[in-house]
């Protein structure tokens, strides 16, 4: 067998075995994979597992208050606008429509009474010019970003003065006895029907479109909050039960008081959205259909009762697409045909007493509206333009004129506006009441829920120690 010497070593010792070379030092991994290996490591005993369990619900119930907070205050705020901002506006844009039609009446009755034009007449005229002034000036100051909004506000605010002052030239030649004064007049009429008008109504359609998408905000679902809470019930209770089944203790208050937490935030969040969304579709059918169907059924009266004055006005001069017809007797008679229309709904939607008396007396105001309409016309076809003036305007011995039956049809359709605006505002506020306190309630319980879940966690641990 062969002996191997080793060579002596300097000095002479025998030198040792030749030197390994060293390994390469260890790689670090990235932190991510540092913090996977300790949870896996965690994971292999029971005080590791239960750190884990007792960050996973805390996590769960703080994700579930985010997201609840996040969704609920997104639907307070547009059940807020909904109430104080796109409804006043939507019911402002009418407004402006009401008093320009209004005033185109009102200045036609006032150029058939010419010098004898009541002061009371004058007034209203530059009381509705005057209204849809400041409520363009309101508006414009809330379009909210609203593009089709602000070039409907532009348009109107440059036509009205254009308006007015065709009226102020129809009244002066009216008063010096000129024929010019009633081309004045029709030409203001053309203006208002085919310029102001159809603006007014293109931003009405634009600040009711505006409401329409904050009830849909606010009536929408918060689903993911839902999703998050059932989620993290669904933790807690496998939590529960795992302790149970490990320990046959049935209870942890912990985790009990956390759970507790969120069920009172799920049912809370449940119940409350779902009376709000009751309370807004109430507002929604019964308040603001109601006003759309009431709104249009008073322009329709307004432009109906100007169509009847401007009759007396041309009288004749102006003809129909058939070219055989008066054009504003033709437009009277479209305009009641919508105004029968539009009561015959409203009367269908009105779901009280309150509401359905003075679209009744409409009703009834129309039918002698006719009656008086179609005995002046008569007259005016007969030639006889002087009995047929008071039987539309009224005088002294004709109270009972058509204008009369239009001023109680317009009285009764403002009183069925207001009281559908009341029902409205108390439905919107109801369903805004709901969701209110949901905020800070849900936020302030998903912490004390987070909080008892790590106590209840903390107890199992302790029995580690």
């Amino acid at each position: 067998m062969a002996i191997t010497s080793r060579a002596p070593a300097p000095g002479g010792g025998v030198s040792g075995p030749p030197p390994v070379p060293s390994a390469a030092p260890a790689r670090r991994g990235t932190a991510w994979a540092e913090g996977v290996e300790r949870l896996r490591e965690a994971a292999t005993t029971e005080p590791g597992r239960l750190r884990i369990i007792g960050a996973v619900l805390a996590a769960l119930i703080v994700l579930f208050g985010a997201v609840s907070v996040w969704e609920i205050a997104a639907r307070s705020t547009a059940a807020e606008d909904v109430v104080g901002r796109s409804q006043p506006l939507s019911a402002d844009a009418a407004s402006i429509y009401r008093s320009l039609a209004d005033a185109d009446t009102t200045s036609s009755s006032g150029f058939l009474l010419g010098a004898q034009e009541p002061r009371e007449v004058r007034q209203r005229y530059e009381k509705d010019i005057a209204n849809a002034s400041k409520l363009l000036v309101s508006a414009a100051a809330n379009t909210g970003g609203s593009k089709e909004a602000r070039e409907q506000i532009a348009l109107l605010s440059e036509q009205l003065p254009r308006y007015t002052g065709l009226i102020e030239q129809a009244r002066a030649a009216n008063r010096q006895g000129l024929p010019l004064g009633g081309a004045y007049l029709r030409y203001a009429n053309e203006q208002m029907t085919t310029q102001l008008l159809p603006a007014a109504q293109r931003l009405y359609e634009a600040e009711t479109g505006r409401l329409y998408t904050d009830y849909d905000d606010a009536r929408s679902w918060p689903l993911a909050s839902l999703a998050a809470g059932l989620f993290a019930l669904a933790a807690l209770v496998w939590a529960q039960r795992r302790n149970y089944r490990r320990t046959n203790r049935v209870f942890n208050h912990g985790l009990v008081a956390a759970t507790a937490a969120s069920v009172v935030v799920l049912l809370w969040l449940a119940v409350g959205h779902t009376v709000a969304r009751s309370s807004l579709s109430e507002a929604r059918a019964d308040g603001q259909e109601s006003l759309k169907v009431l709104n249009d059924a008073r322009i329709a009266s307004l432009q109906a009762r100007a169509g009847e004055n401007l009759t007396l006005v041309a009288r004749g001069a102006v003809l129909a697409e058939d070219k055989k017809s008066d054009k504003y007797d033709v437009d009277f008679t479209n305009n009641m045909k919508e105004l029968d229309a539009g009561l015959a709904t409203a009367l269908r939607l009105a779901d009280d007493e309150a509401g359905r008396a003075p679209v009744t007396r409409a009703t009834d105001g129309v039918k002698q509206w006719k009656q008086r309409h179609t005995a002046a016309r008569e007259a005016d076809l007969k030639g006889d333009y002087e009995a047929a003036l008071p039987q539309v305007v009224g005088d002294k011995n004709h109270k009972e004129s058509s204008g009369a039956a239009f001023d109680t049809v317009d009285a009764s359709l403002e009183q069925a506006v207001t009281h559908e605006q009341q029902q409205f505002t108390r439905a919107a506020r109801d369903g805004l009441g709901a969701l209110g306190g949901l905020v800070t309630g849900a936020a302030a319980l998903v912490v004390v829920g987070a909080a008892a879940a790590l106590l209840g966690i903390g107890r199992r641990l302790s029995e580690y120690r």
